[in-house]
């Protein structure tokens, strides 16, 4: 698949730029298989492999396969970065999975990694805002249900006769 040798530094350069212009392409599933082909060759990965392949995850809209990525480079004992914790943030926030972006942020905090450029802190803001609007949402749908299971207990009450309505 690939014309790279073990170990060698053309090859993981190679690598490397396969594997970001699948991001750019979308190619996603094309970008697993290179990390697999690396693997398989012995190729020296390093954490910008496993973020460009996240990357493509992301941008085709494959938010578990790009944790999993993630996931596989710390297993591969390679540090997380901003960078990495950025790229599963921004794959859960565009799969819906606030929740997800949320541990993710909260671990970012916890390993003290900060971004100087700011995207973090901006990250973190419009997560914060999309669960202020979740829980709004949360208290919005738990008062209709409350006022019209109270509506429903007096309209049931007034036409059995069994006592009368009160405002």
């Amino acid at each position: 698949m690939l014309g790279i040798g073990r170990g060698s530094r053309e090859g993981v350069i190679s690598l490397e730029a396969s594997i970001k212009n699948c991001g750019r392409t979308k190619q996603w599933s094309v970008a697993l298989r290179l990390l697999r082909e690396g693997l398989r060759l012995g190729v020296q990965l390093v954490p910008g492999h496993y973020i460009a392949i996240a990357s493509a995850c992301r941008k085709g809209g494959q938010w578990q396969h790009a944790l999993s990525v993630l996931s596989d480079m710390w297993k591969a004992k390679l540090e997380p970065n901003v960078i990495s914790y950025n790229v599963g943030i921004s794959a859960c926030e565009k799969g819906g999975q606030w929740q997800r972006a949320l541990a993710l942020l909260s671990e970012m905090w916890e390993a003290k990694l900060r971004d100087a450029g700011g995207e973090a802190g901006s990250q973190r803001h419009q997560l914060q805002r999309w669960d202020q609007r979740v829980r709004e949402g949360r208290a919005v749908a738990a008062a209709l249900v409350s006022t019209t299971t109270l509506g429903s207990a007096r309209a049931r009450r007034a036409s059995s006769g069994s006592g009368r309505l009160r405002c």
